[in-house]
């Protein structure tokens, strides 16, 4: 039977700084203290059915059927049972957090960013040689070529190439800016003219544009990206303010 590994705080925080995810800790603290005075202004509290809900979900997804599974599971991490609670209570407190706050704001904010959350269902090649690329697009045009066919022989990546360059649902933010550009301005079913970009040649093959409808995985992608701004302002702030410090101190 092997000795137990013990590790002094002092070493742990060692470790941190030379490996440089001292910052990165520090960041999740902050992030912590924000979202749990955020919660405590508004009187946001976890009941004792949502943490052992959120307790079912994370041991079947995480495959830790027996209780034995449990309690392994928290030992290699080096948590208490304390400690497994107050990670679900966060992640909780995280989730109603992000709902008081932005919850109202995503019919607005979908409004104002509409064209943003389109979609194109699309085929690529991406290809070095610009003479190539023209060549092929206009066999293409002409139909002596099928794209899928272009695709198997000249895609590098396998799985890419297996599916004939299907890229599949990609939201306007997904795609290089010139390349979004051409792409909502064309119509379905159509094999774009050679773009390119600083990754290469590329041939699309537009197969559907699809237009943004608010249904409730939208609605929760906005929550999660307004709410994911809100941290980095946290952040930011946190950040000016250790520089102010800092300032004062010299002065």
């Amino acid at each position: 039977m092997s000795d137990i590994f013990q590790v002094s705080p002092a070493e742990i925080i060692h470790q941190l700084k030379i490996s440089g995810q001292m910052s990165i800790v520090i960041e999740a603290i902050a992030v912590y203290r924000a979202i749990a005075n955020t919660a405590s202004e508004a009187e946001i509290t976890v009941e004792i059915g949502e943490l052992q809900q959120a307790s079912n979900k994370f041991r079947a997804a995480n495959q830790l059927e027996l209780e034995t599974d449990t309690w392994l599971w928290l030992q290699k991490q080096g948590m208490s049972l304390d400690d497994f609670e107050e990670m679900l209570r966060v992640t909780i407190l995280s989730a109603k957090v992000s709902q008081h706050l932005f919850a109202e704001q995503v019919e607005s904010y979908f409004a104002n960013n509409y064209l943003n959350y389109a979609g194109v269902v699309m085929y690529e090649i991406v290809l070095d040689d610009e003479d190539l690329a023209r060549e092929l697009f206009f066999s293409l045009q002409e139909g002596e070529l099928d794209f899928h066919t272009v695709a198997r022989e000249y895609i590098q990546d396998e799985e890419l190439r297996r599916v004939g360059g299907y890229r599949g649902l990609l939201r306007r933010s997904d795609l290089q800016p010139e390349i979004s550009a051409v792409i909502f301005a064309a119509k379905p079913n159509r094999i774009l003219k050679p773009i390119v970009t600083a990754k290469g040649v590329h041939l699309i093959l537009v197969e559907e544009i699809v237009q943004p409808e608010l249904n409730e995985s939208l609605r929760k992608q906005i929550i999660s990206d307004l709410f994911a701004d809100w941290v980095k302002q946290q952040l930011e702030g946190i950040r000016l303010v250790e520089i102010e410090e800092k300032a004062s101190v010299v002065n």
